[in-house]
């Protein structure tokens, strides 16, 4: 599977009335769309020819030609081995609960590789690796993964902070530099606040990172590099369970990327922090 009907999916709601015809078309009937021309597509969408076209940029393909054979090869992939998000339901016993949390973690990782462009992972990793200070932005559940970056990246004396709180936000956002990376954290990409922070952090020449759903929303559309996830949109989601999952592989992506990069200058600190929490354990 190469991710050609998850984009789809994935993007369906954010899409445009015209572009919006196209996509429920081919989920609806994927294999009827197989080998169609340009032409012939939009006539069955009743839409124009340029809706297509720009269907197509808008999930991040160069052309219709390059989505018509990812398409043909993703339906084909699927058929041999078809996997879908299970909901958690009320009543289920425990066996049912530990296998489906289980599956829908790991689906959502392997579909968030589906997404994620290697392109814009290297040239996140690059200006992470140039960079003087990174600042971790993120609210709620977003939160939680912006403080585990940190976390991550103080292990390797990198000056690096999370803020969970809007109004800190707003204020670490007006003292970035062009040398500093902003990472902004939100499944949706339409959180109020992350967007009016990404647009102060801006305005100061910094490098912003978005880690969003894929898709068109606000806050990737403001950043310099945008990462992309996938998680299931499952009835019992709302600890945004699926996308904490994939926002911490990311971010974990992005953390080794640097380590290699730096290993031979960052032993000594990863030595150093090993130590020193050591030291808090318990011996035996």
């Amino acid at each position: 599977m190469n991710g050609c009907l998850l984009k789809v999916k994935e993007a369906l709601n954010d899409l445009k009335p015209s572009e919006k015809k196209v996509a429920s078309y081919i989920l609806n009937f994927p294999e009827e769309s197989v080998g169609l021309s340009v032409g012939e597509l939009a006539e069955r969408c009743n839409t124009s020819n340029a809706a297509v076209i720009r269907f197509c940029k808008t999930l991040r393909f160069e052309g219709y030609r390059e989505f018509a054979i990812k398409m043909a090869s993703d339906i084909s992939s699927t058929k041999e081995n078809e996997e879908i998000y299970t909901d958690i339901r009320v009543g289920d016993n425990l066996d049912t609960i530990i296998k489906n949390v289980s599956h829908n973690n790991k689906k959502s990782i392997t579909d968030t590789l589906l997404v994620l462009d290697p392109k814009e992972i290297k040239r996140a990793v690059d200006v992470l690796h140039m960079s003087k200070r990174i600042d971790f932005y993120g609210v709620g559940a977003s939160g939680i993964i912006a403080l585990d970056a940190q976390q991550k990246f103080m292990r390797i004396n990198r000056y690096s902070m999370a803020y969970a709180d809007t109004h800190l936000q707003a204020t670490a956002a007006a003292n970035l530099s062009m040398v500093d990376v902003a990472v902004f954290i939100s499944y949706s990409g339409e959180t109020r606040d992350m967007v009016e922070t990404i647009k102060i952090a801006k305005t100061t020449g910094a490098t912003t990172i978005s880690i969003t759903k894929f898709g068109n929303n606000t806050l990737s559309e403001k950043a310099d590099i945008k990462l992309f996830i996938s998680s299931p949109e499952t009835s019992m989601r709302s600890g945004a369970r699926g996308s904490r999952i994939a926002q911490l592989n990311v971010i974990d992506i992005l953390f080794t990327g640097v380590g290699s990069i730096e290993y031979p200058e960052i032993k000594k600190y990863l030595d150093r922090t090993r130590k020193v929490r050591a030291i808090k354990r318990f011996t035996k």
